[in-house]
């Protein structure tokens, strides 16, 4: 699944510079994923980074973009073409 931020984002920015996929971005009100982008750190770390240094835990799974382990790591090939995951 992709992880999503909820309204309880209090736009302090330190989930961004943690997503080596470049799936978060600053929306108009609050922090938003893009779960096309969005692997839970799957081919690059073993727990997703937003989720520990977001101080509020506010990044949560989402139930709308469900994936296997097999899917996300896929998807971060796709997303990163020659390159071998360093966590798969």
């Amino acid at each position: 699944m992709a992880y999503t931020i909820t309204d309880e984002c209090i736009n302090c920015g330190a989930c961004e510079p943690e997503c080596k996929n470049e799936a978060i971005k600053e929306g108009e009100t609050i922090y938003e994923i893009d779960p096309d982008k969005c692997t839970e750190c799957v081919g690059w770390f073993e727990e997703s980074k937003c989720v520990e240094v977001c101080p509020v835990d506010c990044c949560i799974l989402d139930p709308a973009h469900k994936e296997s382990r097999t899917q996300l790591v896929e998807k971060w090939k796709k997303l990163h073409p020659g390159e071998t995951p360093a966590v798969t």
